[in-house]
């Protein structure tokens, strides 16, 4: 099993081309988020920028360079307060940065492929990484798939991926999720 340190070297490794993400939690507990998601709660008005920027800036050298980055979300609302945080702070700015982004609300469809037991990615059409979580979505490792599963998960993905919709139009359709802004006392 992979470590946080084995998956980013496993990603960095294998993904030349393309960087799928399939995400299906309504939270993550992530050390990387640093403070922002408790500073988002808080009404703050942005990421912290030391934490946020070097990743925007690795999204956008990425994109120039022709790696795709890619995602799909399947959820369903209400949204947590962490996917708030996570389209406001982390899609919104990830998606201009670069990254294509889709959502799969499923109180808008339904899910079009058999559940594949939760998150992973496909790096380069030809390698499969399974993500595992505990109950709080804290990650516990990755697991390699077997070079014969990744034909179902780049199925999967390519099926999400159509049945998704763009993330800045279903943003946009809904600012119910949208945090208000700060009011001055």
């Amino acid at each position: 099993m992979l470590d946080e340190r084995g998956l980013a070297e496993f990603i960095d490794t294998h993904a030349s081309r393309s960087r799928f993400r399939l995400e299906t939690l309504p939270a993550y507990e992530v050390a990387t988020d640093g403070s922002d998601f408790a500073r988002y709660l808080a009404g703050e008005p942005a990421p912290t920028p030391e934490r946020k920027q070097p990743w925007l800036d690795r999204l956008r050298r990425d994109t120039a360079a022709g790696l795709r980055a890619w995602r799909v979300h399947i959820l369903t609302p209400p949204l947590s307060d962490y996917l708030r945080y996570e389209c406001e702070w982390g899609y919104a700015p990830n998606a201009e940065a670069g990254e294509d982004i889709r959502i799969l609300d499923l109180s808008e469809s339904r899910l079009p492929v058999a559940d594949l037991g939760g998150d992973f990615w496909v790096l380069d059409d030809h390698h499969v990484v399974l993500m595992r979580y505990d109950e709080h979505g804290r990650f516990v490792g990755a697991d390699v798939a077997s070079p014969s599963d990744v034909p179902a998960y780049r199925t999967a993905r390519d099926v999400l991926w159509d049945a998704g919709e763009p993330f800045n139009t279903w943003w946009a359709r809904h600012p119910e999720y949208h945090r208000q802004p700060m009011r001055a006392a």
